[in-house]
């Protein structure tokens, strides 16, 4: 097998138009236009208001003229006609003008809310597709590790002579030369067939692992029936009571003497430092400042168990409480509440194609 660096690869992130651009500034001009109109329909009625007071007062001044006054109060009746057409002018435009402008208004809102939508379906992208290329490279270390001569040498020699136990410190020695070099682990242990863990990698911190028995892990189980160096168990986020009720994902490797297939003669099994790692992707997604407050940037998975959380409630131990329906992405929005959940399932990266896990963002009424 082709051995990788553990480098985590840069990420490519989306390009994302920036928070209250085109949606925000159309809003702005239809509340200006509406301003205007209403503006100057009320100057209109003011001007028509005080050209039927000056035909009203030509009225009852032609009225004491007598009849020299008769062809003046022609022009004043006119006047006065005039006033009453650019009046009912008036309120016409008015009235097209606000039904218009409230429809623009609206179609401005839900265009404001669906490029909204669409940004934060995007970030949940983008948070799932970190973690995917985060745990891709785990994949590749667990299988690279596991045919480590070191490894291979102990798992190959369980029983506790001194040749066994020379094999399980030199095992042990090597493992703590790679978690010098790669900080995103809280151990690696190296398990034989029987599931005793043989050595770890931080026997300094986790002192009484050697001798403890794994046979009973599921991660254990599986991997030892993994037919080829090839294959690998993916990590469940779990709580591991062993480093200290640590969240991690445990990805475990079966080790071959030889040709890297048959029968394992042994397990090795890296413990990913899940909640530092997740805890910073989460945080890291660009939500403005302003709605921070009100944003809940998480990971889920298949089940909508909650893995990590930007604000750091619920992990492992709540359920998102929308149902996603298996869809891939969209956005669902509480009609009581207005909170809106936004979600993207994992693409996978490269050979991980992931574990139906999402990202998601939710973020209540502003």
């Amino acid at each position: 097998m082709t051995a990788h660096a553990s480098i985590i690869p840069s990420p490519r992130l989306h390009e994302m138009p920036p928070s209250g651009s085109e949606p925000t500034t159309l809003a702005e001009l239809t509340r200006e236009v509406g301003r205007i109109a209403g503006d100057r329909v009320a100057r209109i009625r003011q001007i028509t208001a005080q050209a039927k007071m000056l035909a009203l007062n030509a009225l009852i001044e032609a009225a004491r003229a007598g009849e020299h006054g008769r062809g003046f109060s022609v022009v004043a009746q006119e006047v006065r006609g005039i006033g009453a057409e650019i009046e009912a002018l008036a309120q016409e435009l008015e009235t097209g003008l606000t039904t218009r402008i409230d429809a623009l208004q609206r179609g401005v809102a839900a265009m404001t809310a669906k490029a909204e939508s669409e940004r934060l379906v995007d970030l949940s992208l983008n948070a799932i597709e970190l973690i995917d290329r985060n745990l891709y490279e785990r994949t590749c270390d667990v299988r690279w590790w596991a045919t480590d001569a070191a490894v291979v040498a102990c798992a190959a020699r369980p029983d506790r002579d001194g040749a066994a136990d020379h094999a399980a410190a030199y095992a042990s020695e090597r493992l703590g030369v790679i978690l010098s070099a790669y900080t995103v682990y809280l151990d690696l242990w190296l398990c034989g067939r029987d599931g005793t863990v043989l050595a770890n990698g931080r026997p300094d911190r986790y002192p009484n692992l050697r001798g403890h028995s794994v046979a009973g892990e599921t991660w254990f189980r599986d991997a030892i029936r993994l037919p080829s160096g090839d294959d690998y168990v993916p990590g469940e986020v779990r709580r591991e009571p062993q480093l200290g009720g640590a969240g991690v994902a445990t990805y475990a490797a079966g080790i071959y003497e030889t040709g890297g297939s048959g029968r394992p003669c042994g397990v090795l099994a890296i413990h990913f430092d899940w909640e530092a790692q997740a805890r910073a992707i989460v945080e890291g997604v660009r939500i403005a400042q302003e709605d921070r407050a009100r944003t809940r940037v998480l990971l889920v998975d298949a089940q909508r168990r909650i893995l990590a959380a930007s604000d750091g409630k619920g992990v492992l131990g709540e359920t998102l409480a929308v149902d996603l329906n298996g869809r891939e992405r969209g956005v669902v929005r509480d009609p009581h509440t207005g909170t809106v959940t936004a979600f993207h399932r994992t693409p996978g990266y490269e050979t991980y194609r992931g574990l139906g896990w999402y990202g998601a963002i939710v973020q209540s009424a502003g």
